[in-house]
């Protein structure tokens, strides 16, 4: 079993307030579980309108695979012209650890 973590640290662009950043980063978590089948959430700077960090882990039987999945993810949010991306965190957890 593989496990693997990735951490999106965003910036986002000309937003005034939680309700327009949450516009921004919901439709982004939702893209997330619904193509790639990932557990996503807002996980930090829920109180500030122009940050946001998103999380995302999946589980798979195959590393190669889970890699993939996790490359893709980094590119869908890398492309998202409405988001600057600050940072990525990955962690890949395999039966060694």
């Amino acid at each position: 079993m593989y496990v693997g973590t990735l951490s999106f640290d965003l910036l986002l662009g000309d937003v005034h307030s939680l309700k327009e950043k949450r516009s921004v980063v919901r439709p982004i978590v939702a893209e997330l579980q619904r193509k790639y089948a990932v557990s996503a959430a807002e996980v930090d700077h829920m109180n500030l309108h122009r940050r946001a960090v998103i999380g995302l882990a999946m589980v798979s039987g195959d590393a190669g695979h889970l890699s993939d999945v996790l490359d893709r993810c980094e590119r869908l949010v890398a492309g998202r012209p409405e988001v600057e991306l600050l940072s990525v965190r990955r962690r890949f957890h395999g039966e060694d650890d």
